[in-house]
């Protein structure tokens, strides 16, 4: 226990000491200090006092009246008369490091931030009048300003330029009466290129501000760059067509709707001119020294007509094939859409159920499919070259069916048929030989089917014979022959004109041995044969609205409509076209009104034709009916007098 508290006071007697010794070394410490700062005072006071003069002279320019020395000695002089005089030497070393720490003070310039806190917003209202009434001649004198801004005065007299008082916390204080301030109106695009124009003026308070965008200018690169991209080749393929349908519009703005003598005449005439030219379709880069293979009219916008050619032998460097899309609603002179391949192209058509799709046979024998909704004039989509599918030229193609259930159906000159499906051109869905009694193949030239038939139809050879045919069922391919033709068979149609009576097993042909001839699936003998042409007739096309109305074009450049219900010896009107060219297709406008030719040098002829001659009467059908009967019973006459001369030319002499 004793040791313990031996331990104890020993340990004690060391605090002790180490607390004696850590006070004479602080005392040392600020008695060297002290020293310090009285050495360095005696050569910092002429600083001192400079310094204190610039300060004085800087608060007094910003209106503040400089400290005088009685001031200071008043702060330092209470401090000596707290010092004991045992601490003499501490406070006078405390008093002289304040006064040194105020000498040693500088003013510098700094940025401050401002900050315009907005007043809490107490709006107030009492059952008045909101508004105040404005003078007459202040506003005339103002000036010509449409609109105005309702403004209310602030209540502390801020203005936005005043940023030195910042009152988060305003008092709630009583608004008055908001009142009506003129806005200028909107500039527009002159007035802004006027203020352009002149010399820069400073702004002013009511002037109002335009913020002008500034044009960026593109590099001849950059310009490139932009016209090869896709977006811009649609956007320019589109607006050119619309532009060039505008500028080849013609509108007689003279047009007298009361009617006069002059114009009763012209309609007269009019009446009188069965088939009047309305325009040409022609393209010197597309459709000079060529020849139009096909036509055929858009059945969802009956104002596009498709056109193929053949080779341009005079430019071998072009396309071999080509399809060109023209226009009839405008007058424009340039084709809607340019088609080709790399083959000629011998029969087109549209797509009946898909409007945005062209169908070309070409003379290969392969089947090629354009888009107009890309931006390419190459076919999309074309059959393969091989045995399964066509490898001679393919004069007809057609497509045939419903808008669910629906096929393209081509033939070759070969005799092979083939049924496609247009999402898929790799290989055909159906194909068979078209051979008459296991002979040899049928070179086809043309074909058709009959009137909402998708199972039968009829081909045209060129070996100047007709055969009818069947798709499906148990006697599929040829099934009987027609003869009577001198010459291969140019052109087929069946008759398919609605209407009360049904005349679908009639259909028409034409040949290089200058005739048209009538014919029925029910009898092999033709009923009728037209001969009133003087060269190869090339095409027939029946009305699709008049029953016994059709048309034929010739080697001459003739065109002729034939009415059956009127003559059947002579047509019911013709017209030869300019040039001396010669006519190899005809087409039927939908509407029965028009007619579109094509001759062998590329150009295309749309005829108006007339309305007397071109829309039925209510009794067309019946008196179609007596002119079949009266040449049926000429037909049968026809074959006894024929018969009786064979008989008597093989009979013996006596």
């Amino acid at each position: 226990m004793a040791d313990r508290k031996a331990e104890l006071e020993r340990k004690k007697l060391k605090l002790e000491q180490m607390r004696k010794e850590r006070e004479e070394k602080n005392r040392q410490r600020k008695v060297k200090e002290g020293g310090e700062e009285k050495k360095v005072a005696p050569t910092s006071s002429g600083q001192s006092q400079d310094l204190r003069a610039q300060t004085d002279e800087l608060l007094s320019s910003l209106g503040i009246p400089p400290a005088s020395g009685n001031d200071s000695q008043a702060v330092v002089q209470p401090v000596k008369e707290t010092v004991g005089p045992n601490e003499g030497a501490p406070a006078t070393s405390a008093v002289t490091t304040q006064q040194a720490s105020r000498r040693k003070a500088k003013l510098t310039v700094t940025k401050v931030g401002e900050t315009n806190i907005p007043p809490r917003e107490n709006v107030t209202y009492s059952k008045e009048t909101q508004t105040i009434v404005v003078d007459t001649t202040e506003k005339e004198a103002r000036g010509p300003w449409d609109y105005y801004v309702l403004t209310y005065d602030d209540p502390r007299g801020h203005s936005d330029e005043d940023t030195d008082s910042i009152d988060v916390h305003p008092a709630p204080t009583h608004h008055k009466m908001p009142h009506v301030e003129n806005v200028h109106p909107t500039l527009t695009q002159e007035d802004i290129q006027k203020q352009e124009e002149k010399p820069s003026a400073p702004a002013t308070k009511d002037s109002p501000v335009t913020m002008v965008k500034k044009v960026i200018e593109l590099s001849e690169e950059e310009k490139k760059q932009i016209m090869m991209t896709e977006e811009f080749q649609t956007f320019f393929n589109k607006t050119t067509r619309v532009v060039e349908r505008a500028l080849d519009e013609e509108i007689d703005i003279f047009v007298d709707y009361a009617g006069g003598e002059s114009e009763d005449m012209e309609s007269d005439l009019r009446a009188g001119e069965r088939l009047k030219l309305q325009r040409n379709f022609f393209d010197e880069r597309w459709s000079k020294h060529r020849t139009v293979t096909s036509l055929d009219w858009s059945k969802q916008h009956p104002e596009l007509l498709v056109a193929s050619y053949n080779a341009n032998e005079d430019s071998p460097n072009d396309p071999d094939g080509v399809t060109l899309i023209w226009n009839s609603k405008f007058k424009k002179t340039t084709p809607e859409y340019v088609f080709h391949c790399q083959s000629p192209v011998m029969s087109s058509c549209f797509a009946e159920f898909h409007p945005n799709l062209v169908v070309g046979g070409t003379y290969s024998g392969q089947i090629v499919l354009w888009d107009n909704r890309v931006n390419k004039r190459t076919p999309i989509q074309r059959t393969p070259l091989s045995a399964a599918a066509h490898t001679h030229p393919v004069y007809c193609i057609n497509v045939v069916g419903t808008q669910n259930a629906h096929n393209l159906i081509s033939v070759s000159t070969d005799g092979k048929m083939c049924s496609w499906s247009l999402d898929m051109l790799s290989q055909p869905q159906d194909s068979m030989e078209l051979q008459h009694k296991q002979s040899k193949a049928v070179a086809v030239t043309c074909f058709s089917f009959l009137s909402g038939d998708v199972n039968n139809f009829v081909v045209g050879s060129e070996d100047c014979t007709v055969y009818t045919a069947c798709r499906h069922g148990g006697k599929t391919g040829i099934s009987e022959a027609f003869e009577g033709h001198m010459g291969p068979i140019t052109g087929i149609d069946c008759h398919n004109v609605p209407g009360q009576i049904d005349f679908s097993p009639y259909f028409l042909t034409s040949s290089f041995d200058w005739t048209l001839k009538l014919w029925s699936i029910k009898d092999q003998k033709f009923l009728h044969s037209f001969e009133d042409n003087s060269d190869y007739v090339y095409d027939v096309q029946w009305s699709p609205i008049h029953p016994a109305l059709f048309a034929s074009v010739d080697g001459d450049g003739r065109l002729d409509l034939w009415n059956l219900n009127n003559e059947t010896e002579v047509p019911t009107a013709s017209v030869v076209a300019e040039g001396g060219v010669a006519l190899n297709h005809c087409r039927w406008h939908g509407s029965g009104s028009s007619i579109a030719v094509g001759d062998d040098v590329g150009r295309i002829h749309i005829y108006d034709v007339a309305e007397n001659t071109a829309n039925p009467k209510m009794d067309e059908w019946s008196r179609f009916v007596r002119t079949l009967q009266e040449l049926k019973q000429q037909a049968v006459e026809r074959e006894e007098e024929s018969s009786l001369g064979s008989v008597s030319m093989t009979s013996p002499l006596r």
